[in-house]
C-alpha cells in the first residue's frame, strides 16, 4: 500500500445519470483549522498509463482549484475484500471526508461505510447502489468502442478482431458489444473472440492472453480495461493494431496504436467536491460519456482510411448530440435470439446492466 499526495502531473447499474446537485441539508466541509480530505483507493498502481492513472489526474483540478484547503490521498495496489473494506473504513476514520472507491469490488464496503457516516460523500467506480451520500460512476465506454470498431474492421485482413478484458461485467460485455457492432457496421462478416483475464493488473497474464489471440489470427486486439501496456506492447511487437481505454499508450505502441477511448474524471469529480462543500451532495447514478467531455476517442491511427475516418467523425458528433446510440435495433443476442428490437433504443438502465453478447462475439461468456 503506498499513501502519497497527489502531485500536478503533465499530462456506473440501477438508475440513468441525473444531475448531482440536491439538498442534503448543510454540512461544515471544512474545519476552520484543517483541509477537506479526499481519498482516492484503487486496486492498482498509479503507473504512467491506465485506469488509476486516469482516476487520479482527475483530481488534479480540485487541488488545483482548492489548493491547500484540500489534501489528497492516493492508496494503491489495494486489492479487493476484506482488506479493502479495512482500510477504507480507516481511512474515513482518519478524517477524510470524501472517499473515492475506484473499482467494482469496492462497492459493499465503501456503501457501508456511507450508511454509518452520512457526512460523508462516497464516489463508487462501476457500482449500481446509490445512497443519498453515495454515487456509482461509469463511463461509457461503448460510445468510443464502437467507432474504434469501425476502425478495425477497415484496418482487419483476416475478419478476426479480439479482445483481453479483466471482468465478465456490464461495464466491460458493453464496450465489447459496441465494439463488435462498429465493426459488423464496415463488415457485417466480423468476429470478436474474447480472453477474460479476470484481473485488473496482471502483466504477464495479459500479455499472454493477447498472444492467444494473434495466434487465432485476430489483427486488432482491444485491451479492455487493462492497467498495464502489456497487451499494447505485444500487439506492436507482433505487428498487430491495439486500442485500449481510459488513458493514451501510444508510446508502447508507435505503429500499431489504434487510438485510444479515454476518460477524463475531472468534471465529474469538481462537481462532486463541490456540491459536497456546497452541503448539496446527492447521490446520483453518473453513466457519463461523450456528452458530458468525459469520453473521448484519442491517437487515431493515421492507417485508418479516409473515408472510413469521415463517417467515424460524422457518427462521433452524432453520438455528442444524442442523435445516434450504438445500442439501437435490430441487434441480435449471441444465441440468435432478439436483443433489440428494429427501431428500438436501449436506454441507460438497460446498458448499465447489459448480461448478454452480441451476435459476432464467438466467446461465451463466463458462467
Amino acid at each position: 500500500m503506498v499513501n502519497t499526495e497527489l502531485t500536478r502531473r503533465h499530462l456506473m447499474k440501477a438508475a440513468a445519470a441525473t444531475g448531482l446537485a440536491g439538498a442534503l441539508g448543510s454540512r461544515l466541509a471544512f474545519a476552520a483549522d484543517e483541509p477537506l480530505g479526499i481519498a482516492l483507493v484503487i486496486p492498482s498502481p498509479v503507473g504512467d498509463v491506465g485506469w488509476g492513472h486516469a482516476l487520479a489526474a482527475g483530481l488534479e483540478p480540485i487541488k488545483a482549484a482548492y489548493g491547500d484547503k484540500v489534501k489528497v490521498t492516493i492508496l494503491e495496489n489495494i486489492a479487493e475484500g476484506p482488506d479493502a473494506d479495512r482500510i477504507m473504513t480507516k481511512t474515513v476514520a482518519d478524517g477524510n471526508k470524501v472517499l473515492i472507491a475506484g473499482s467494482f469490488g469496492y462497492q459493499n464496503g465503501a456503501l457501508q461505510i456511507a450508511r454509518r457516516d452520512p457526512s460523508v460523500t462516497v464516489l463508487h467506480a462501476s457500482g449500481f447502489q446509490v445512497a443519498p451520500n453515495f454515487s456509482p460512476f461509469a463511463a461509457k465506454y461503448f460510445q468510443g468502442t464502437y467507432l474504434l470498431g469501425m476502425a478495425a474492421a477497415a484496418l482487419s485482413k483476416t475478419g478476426k478482431l479480439g479482445s483481453v478484458s479483466a471482468f465478465a461485467i456490464p461495464e466491460l460485455i458493453t464496450s465489447i458489444n459496441a465494439f463488435t457492432l462498429g465493426a459488423q457496421a464496415v463488415n457485417p462478416a466480423i468476429e470478436v473472440s474474447v480472453v477474460w483475464v479476470n484481473s485488473w493488473f496482471d502483466p504477464a497474464k495479459e500479455q499472454e492472453a493477447a498472444k492467444a489471440l494473434i495466434a487465432q489470427t485476430c489483427d486488432v486486439i482491444f485491451s479492455n480495461a487493462q492497467d498495464t501496456p502489456s497487451v499494447v506492447a505485444a500487439c506492436e511487437e507482433a505487428g498487430v493494431y491495439a486500442f485500449n481505454l481510459n488513458s493514451s499508450m501510444k508510446k508502447y505502441a508507435e505503429k500499431t496504436y489504434l487510438g485510444c477511448v479515454a476518460t477524463d474524471w475531472s468534471p465529474f469529480f469538481k462537481a462532486s467536491v463541490d456540491a459536497h462543500v456546497a452541503g448539496t451532495f446527492k447521490g446520483a447514478n453518473a453513466f457519463l460519456g461523450v456528452a458530458e467531455k468525459v469520453v473521448e476517442v484519442v491517437d487515431w491511427n493515421p492507417a485508418i482510411p479516409a473515408d472510413t475516418m469521415a463517417k467515424i467523425k460524422d457518427l462521433e458528433a452524432k453520438i455528442a448530440a444524442g442523435s445516434f446510440s450504438p445500442f439501437t435495433g435490430p441487434i441480435a443476442k449471441a444465441d440468435g435470439s432478439e436483443g433489440v428490437a428494429a427501431g428500438a433504443t436501449m436506454a441507460d438502465a438497460e446498458i448499465i446492466a447489459m448480461n448478454w453478447h452480441v451476435k459476432g462475439v464467438a466467446t461465451p461468456l463466463p458462467k
